[in-house]
C-alpha cells in the first residue's frame, strides 16, 4: 500500500464514519493536536536516560501513546452520526483514566511539595514532557465544544485533563531524579533587571 493516496489533495479527508470533511474541520484540528501531543511524547521518550530506572517511565509513556490513538479513533467517530458497531470499536474506557491517576499518585509520593509556580524546563526529557503537557492542554480545549455537542464522551475530556496533570508530574519526577532543579516563577523578573 502506498503512503500517498491523493485523496486529500484538495484539502479534505475522511472521518472513520466515511464522511469527507475539510482538513481544517474541528474534528481534524483536534485529531491533529492529539497526534502532535503523541509525537511530542515520542520525542520525550527518546530523550529519557537509558538507565533501567527510567524504563518504567518509558513504558508508561508508551501506554499513553497507545491510549492517544484510542482517543483519535473516538474523535474520528462522532457519536451523533454513527451506529453502535463503530462506536463500540472506537470506545474509550475509564480504565485509562484510573491508570494515569495511579501513576500520578505513585510519583507524587517521591516529589517535594510544590510551593511555587515553576517554569517549564530542566533536563531535555523533562522539558519535552512539559511541551507535551501544553500540547495536550490545547487538545483538551479543542475537545470541549465536541463534548458539548455530544460528539465525544466525557471520558475523553477527563482523560486529556488527567493526562496533562500526569505529564506535569512526570516532568517534575524526571527532573527530580536527574537532580535538575526546578526554576520558580519570579513575577515581574524583567523589572528586577533594571
Amino acid at each position: 500500500m502506498k503512503i500517498y493516496t491523493r485523496t486529500g489533495d484538495k484539502g479534505t479527508t475522511s472521518l472513520f464514519t466515511g464522511k469527507r470533511v475539510s482538513k481544517n474541520d474541528v474534528f481534524i484540528e483536534t485529531l491533529g493536536t492529539v497526534d502532535e501531543g503523541n509525537s511530542s511524547i515520542g520525542m520525550a521518550i527518546s530523550l529519557l536516560p537509558k538507565e533501567p530506572f527510567y524504563q518504567q517511565i518509558k513504558e508508561q509513556l508508551e501506554v499513553i501513546q497507545h491510549a492517544l490513538f484510542d482517543v483519535g479513533a473516538a474523535l474520528a467517530t462522532p457519536r451523533t452520526s454513527q451506529h453502535a458497531k463503530k462506536l463500540e470499536k472506537t470506545r474509550f474506557d475509564q480504565e485509562e483514566i484510573r491508570l494515569v491517576e495511579k501513576w500520578i499518585d505513585q510519583m507524587e509520593t517521591e516529589l517535594p511539595p510544590l510551593k511555587n509556580f515553576i517554569l517549564p524546563g530542566g533536563h531535555s526529557a523533562g522539558a519535552a514532557l512539559h511541551l507535551s503537557r501544553s500540547i495536550i492542554r490545547r487538545a483538551e480545549r479543542l475537545v470541549v465544544p465536541l463534548y458539548e455537542q455530544a460528539d465525544v464522551v466525557e471520558d475523553i475530556l477527563i482523560y486529556l485533563n488527567r493526562l496533562s496533570d500526569y505529564l506535569f508530574v512526570v516532568s517534575r519526577f524526571v527532573n527530580f531524579h536527574l537532580n535538575v532543579p526546578e526554576t520558580a516563577w519570579e513575577p515581574h523578573k524583567c523589572s528586577s533587571l533594571n
